[in-house]
């Protein structure tokens, strides 16, 4: 996932923590029994998508797409229902969307939404070869073995076995593996899908990365089941001075660094209004009643508004990055020679905004705070467009509820909101609403997605699997 930071990973292990639940699985029962049904044919195929090289240097994700559509061919699935689409100038970029119809027309699909490609890894930096799949201590390690191809893997062997089960969903289920999300400045898949082929992909609602359940590092017990329900929009703004210059021993007052220096200056003393949503109000509070303790009755009181309560929870980054818009200078560049007064300065600010606001908005806000003339705040590259989260609906929740209440007893859905960014940007703006549930729980610490030895848990992966197999059918209803 691109840049992804959540309060889901932030928190997950604090002092004095309560646990909801005293639990360390998933609890089986006949349901579970049907849904684990095929495990190693399923492990076959995590195998095969992992070792399939999809970095944006030397992969293919038009090869790992051709990969899954010959599972989905095996299954039965009619070539009309299966789609391998490759831009024409990126012959490497290719996605898959496979469509498993529903009986019922009036009902819009469900996407199951995961990316195929992988940051870049380097063989010399990894304990093991990061392009193949490696089982050891109850992990698998691999590049992409955690962001994003386990969702990927499950939901394409979900949409095999319903096919080879015969299942009759009313809604229609959409599988949609897409390319670039990690590299989006290059290309995206999503964006393109929506450009180009918006039909293919009309849904009433995806499934994506972003969510999953925290476990606590040093017990293991299970603390939450979460589910991300909106993104911070991510923009660059860059900041530029210009000056006529000059020889150096004769320094004037209207130097462009200095100037600069000045309007980061306003930058860093500025905050952006708090704010709260569905997401991050739930969050507070749900995840406030699992801390317990005085941080626990700052969050359920920061929620309600309490002033004091925001004030002291703000000193975490990982609070304060939800809580409003931030932005920081990242980067800077200026001068031309060591004897010579600089011509033209540029800095680079980073925002992540708030949901609902656009880009524009918080440009003219900088703007306003730097209060200068002499200093120009412009897009560093064209702005996404913005748009409200995702709203927690009965529909949504209802069955992410009653699911982990069935597999994980006593553990409590708490949602959240991104300070990164998914593919789930591109579609609620739209109106595809995008919430991120995998039923995948981690430390939240230690799955090393984008890092080196990227991990995920093989217990955790397996439970993934069963609760999206059945969370799938909880919404496409049928049998």
């Amino acid at each position: 996932m691109l840049l992804r930071t959540t309060l889901l990973a932030g928190l997950c292990v604090m002092a004095g923590m309560s646990h909801a639940a005293n639990i360390t699985g998933s609890k089986l029962s006949g349901a579970s029994k049907q849904a684990r049904e095929g495990e190693p044919a399923f492990l076959d195929l995590y195998k095969e998508l992992v070792e399939i090289n999809t970095t944006l240097s030397v992969g293919s994700c038009t090869q790992a797409s051709e990969a899954m559509k010959a599972h989905l061919v095996r299954a039965g699935f009619p070539a009309g229902d299966l789609h391998v689409i490759v831009p024409p100038d990126r012959p490497k970029d290719g996605n898959l969307i496979a469509v498993l119809p529903g009986s019922d027309p009036s009902l819009k699909a469900i996407m199951l939404l995961a990316h195929i490609d992988v940051v870049e890894a380097n063989r010399e930096d990894w304990e093991r070869d990061p392009f193949k799949l490696t089982e050891e201590g109850g992990y698998f390690y691999a590049r992409g073995a955690s962001d994003d191809k386990a969702m990927a893997a499950i939901f394409t062997d979900s949409m095999v076995r319903f096919k080879q089960e015969g299942y009759k969903p009313k809604r229609t289920i959409k599988l949609a593996l897409t390319c670039g999300e990690e590299s989006p400045n290059t290309f995206n898949g999503v964006s393109y899908l929506v450009e180009k082929h918006r039909d293919l992909i009309d849904a009433a609602f995806a499934l994506n990365e972003g969510g999953g359940g925290r476990l606590d590092r040093k017990t293991g017990a299970y603390l939450y089941n979460g589910i991300q329900a909106g993104e911070k929009l991510y923009q660059d703004y860059t900041i530029e001075t210009v000056n006529a210059g000059g020889h150096s021993s004769r320094p004037t007052s209207d130097n462009a660094i200095y100037q600069m220096m000045r309007a980061m200056e306003k930058v860093q003393a500025h905050e952006f209004p708090i704010e709260f949503n569905d997401a991050t109000r739930g969050y507070f509070q749900k995840f406030g009643a699992i801390v317990g303790g005085e941080r626990g009755a700052d969050m359920k009181a920061a929620a309600n508004g309490d002033a004091a309560a925001i004030g002291r929870l703000k000193q975490d980054p990982s609070i304060n990055s939800m809580l409003h818009t931030t932005c920081v200078a990242t980067m800077i560049d200026g001068g031309h020679a060591p004897n010579a007064l600089p011509q033209h300065v540029t800095a680079n600010v980073n925002c992540r905004i708030f949901p609902g606001h656009p880009a524009e908005e918080i440009r003219q806000a900088l703007i306003k705070v730097i209060d200068d003339p002499g200093v120009k705040v412009k897009f560093q590259a064209e702005p996404e467009k913005a748009g409200p989260p995702p709203t927690l609906t009965k529909e949504i929740m209802a069955p992410i509820e009653k699911l982990t209440a069935e597999m994980f007893p006593g553990v409590p859905v708490v949602p959240a909101q991104a300070s990164g960014a998914t593919d789930g940007r591109f579609l609620t703006p739209i109106g595809i609403p995008t919430y991120g549930v995998s039923g995948i729980f981690s430390d939240g610490a230690t799955t090393n997605a984008h890092g080196l030895n990227e991990r995920m848990r093989k217990q955790s992966l397996l439970e993934g699997r069963e609760f999206l197999h059945r969370l799938t059918k909880m919404y496409a209803g049928g049998k």
